[in-house]
């Protein structure tokens, strides 16, 4: 009976320990795996946009389509060169936007459009697709860059969204450049601003990137809509319908009737089709702007890369101005074909 017992126990003591040993050694595993997964180095890659509209050929003259394209293919150095020198994602988005913003060929800083009272009103928003983190500010006068003012909202404040006047006072007091209206109307530029303006009122900006550290961002900038009155801001400064960006998926911009993308909430969009129903990022944009924005008679486009650096460049107009780079290749374009 004792010599039973015994041999009782040491077999309960040996199952306690196979067992014990066999549930343990997948979690480590699962461990060691996501561990070596964070240390492995992503491929980077830039691809931004300048807006989205009746971008064709027959309404834009060869100087000026020249004009755009030289300015794409600097824009994308700029944000290259950080990301290849292994700098944030955060960081080439917001050089990138900040020389679009100094180019006067798109409705962003130096070239934004003027609203019913013949003044220029920012809008801009950068997101952190690592931390989640994002600062936007809407309906700001007076700013050179107004992606550098949505940065330092992110970065210094425990808000996300800064608006008109205050945005303006938090801007000079953080010691960001600001300009008189007449920056943004100089005579030699005027000729050129008038005629991107008969054919293009959507011309914002905004750029997403991955970095070698596998992190996302995306950030938009814009002068809003031509004329617009009553304060209106449309989705660029609005986390979630003109910019996202989260590590889990994808990083977006866009650009289009502002209206219609706080409506439909689509940048974030793009993340939850990618995130609860397993579509490519191609798809999640296909789906958006030809299929859910087409029915609501809604124009615009939208630039993304996801989290394995596959690239998306979506639009519904007659063309949208863009480009992307990745180690391989560079790509620019304006016209749909």
């Amino acid at each position: 009976m004792i010599m039973n017992k015994a041999w009782g126990l040491l077999f309960g003591m040996l199952s306690f320990c196979i067992f014990s040993c066999s549930e343990n050694k997948p979690t480590e595993t699962v461990s060691e795996i996501e561990t070596s997964e964070k240390l492995v180095s992503s491929k980077p890659v830039i691809v931004l946009h300048g807006g989205a509209g009746s971008v064709t050929r027959d309404h834009i003259s060869d100087s000026l389509a020249q004009a755009y394209e030289s300015s794409l293919n600097e824009a994308l150095q700029i944000g290259w060169r950080i990301l290849e020198q292994g700098g944030s994602s955060l960081e080439a988005v917001e050089q990138t936007i900040r020389f679009l913003e100094n180019d006067p060929l798109y409705n962003a800083g130096k070239g934004s459009v003027l609203n019913a009272q013949g003044i220029v009103e920012n809008d801009a928003s950068i997101m952190d697709g690592a931390s989640l983190q994002a600062g936007a500010i809407a309906g700001v006068y007076g700013l050179k860059n107004p992606i550098s003012a949505a940065r330092l909202v992110k970065d210094s404040t425990s808000h996300v969204l800064l608006a008109g006047t205050g945005a303006y006072k938090f801007a000079k007091e953080s010691g960001l450049e600001l300009v008189d209206q007449d920056y943004f109307l100089t005579p030699i530029r005027l000729k050129d601003k008038i005629e991107i303006l008969k054919e293009n009122k959507h011309g914002t900006v905004g750029v997403a990137a991955i970095d070698k550290n596998g992190n996302l961002a995306a950030g938009t900038s814009t002068g809003g809509m031509h004329k617009k009155k009553f304060g209106r801001v449309g989705d660029s400064p609005i986390i979630g319908a003109g910019t996202y960006a989260n590590n889990n998926t994808c990083a977006v911009s866009c650009t289009g009737h502002g209206e219609f993308f706080i409506k439909n909430a689509v940048a974030y969009d793009m993340h939850a089709l990618m995130e609860y129903k397993g579509y490519t990022v191609q798809q999640a944009a296909q789906e958006i702007i030809q299929d859910k924005l087409v029915k609501q008679k809604a124009l615009g486009g939208l630039i993304a890369v996801d989290k394995n650096g596959n690239v998306a460049m979506e639009f519904n107009t007659p063309g949208m101005f863009r480009a992307y780079k990745n180690e391989n290749e560079q790509h620019v374009a304006m016209f749909a074909n």
